[in-house]
């Protein structure tokens, strides 16, 4: 039976709602009131739509793929309501965390709210399900990619995601070493281990246009090369390609758009990424023939090449103002969980082409391309 990718993204979806639900995760104390008070609150004077919207739509995603995940293992019997109750049960446990966060107020309209997203979402995931739609994505997997493409096709779906978030260099994910090296200075100060710390003789300088080329070139490409380890034939693999590349520049500048203004959607394609983009468009009509088996350790080769040449460069300039007025509105904890994607994702694909390359393939499908 063909894996779901609905059980592992909504995994995925239940760690960004907890990261959402309890940021900034400091200054946590007790008010020595019951923790389950909220629940007998009279309803709150003051709310808008978004906020309405927002908690809505926040676990709606949520219904609907633990409800998918159950419909497709065929072991749930009430599918919709054992996806509801978990969801609910997910909310009830972050409205209660929140009593202890001073910057966090729970609330029973925002229980009432997350719990009938999730109906909404189980709901429509049942009425797939019944129509047939369901069985048809299915049907155009098995068309489209190997039995074993659980894992990738998460990494691809959340790849879009986390390029939403800006970068000091476009299609640059994964720029963690800055940040790594003064949280690890920040807790070994005061301590006789900091002087153990390798330290930078000279600041991080941003990458030349050779090296940021390389590199754009390389981010746009990974995703291609993630997609031909799991794809059957070549005239999809373009396909692919095409899709994947399209999807990549739209949402780059979607992130250039949010973050500092539509004006400058399309600020950041300047010559040396243009030079990357059409890198990445060659490579990947070049390696279009490739081995599923070869598309995986190249996709290897290309995430450390890229990870290496990124931590060279120091984090966005921009990026401390940008912040300053995300903070300001609404979308702060969105913006806070792309960021953790996009700092994680390179190296949750690192991990799946290793375990990929490491794990020995049936005969059958070693022999596809």
């Amino acid at each position: 039976m063909q894996q779901t990718t609905a059980w592992p993204l909504a995994l995925a979806l239940v760690c960004l709602i907890i990261y959402a639900s309890l940021y900034p995760f400091s200054e946590w104390r007790n008010q020595g009131i019951s923790p389950l008070r909220f629940l007998a609150s009279p309803l709150p004077k003051y709310w808008t739509g978004f906020d309405v919207g927002i908690n809505l739509l926040g676990y709606a995603p949520l219904g609907f793929l633990l409800a998918v995940s159950a419909l497709r293992s065929r072991r749930v019997a009430w599918a919709v309501s054992v996806s509801v109750l978990g969801a609910g049960l997910l909310s009830l446990a972050m409205e209660t965390l929140q009593n202890y966060l001073p910057s966090r107020i729970p609330s029973n309209v925002d229980l009432a709210l997350n719990t009938l997203g999730a109906w909404i979402g189980a709901c429509c995931a049942l009425a797939l399900e019944r129509s047939g739609l369901i069985d048809r994505w299915s049907r155009l997997r098995a068309r489209w990619f190997s039995p074993d493409a659980r894992s990738v096709l998460v990494l691809l779906l959340l790849w879009p995601v986390a390029l939403l978030f800006p970068a000091s260099v476009p299609m640059g994910l994964g720029q963690v070493f800055e940040l790594l090296e003064s949280a690890l200075a920040d807790a070994l100060a005061d301590t006789p281990f900091l002087e153990w710390m390798p330290m930078r003789e000279v600041e991080l300088q941003p990458l030349v246009p050779l090296a940021e080329l390389v590199c754009v070139a390389l981010g746009a490409l990974i995703p291609c090369l993630l997609g031909y380890c799991v794809i059957r034939r070549l005239g999809q693999r373009a396909v692919f390609a095409v899709a994947a590349l399209a999807i990549g520049l739209g949402v780059s500048a979607l992130s250039a758009a949010l973050s500092y203004g539509p004006e400058h959607a399309w600020a950041w394609l300047d010559v040396p990424v243009q030079a990357g983009i059409g890198m990445a468009v060659v490579l990947a009509a070049l390696l279009l023939a490739v081995p599923r088996r070869a598309a995986a350790a190249l996709a290897l080769l290309a995430l450390a090449t890229h990870l290496s040449l990124l931590n060279q460069a120091p984090a966005n300039p921009y990026f401390a103002q940008t912040l300053q007025i995300w903070e300001q509105g609404r979308f702060i904890k969105f913006y806070g969980l792309v960021q953790w994607l996009g700092w994680f994702w390179p190296y949750a694909a690192l991990a799946c082409m290793l375990a990929r390359l490491s794990s020995q393939e049936p005969k059958a499908l070693a022999s596809e391309t």
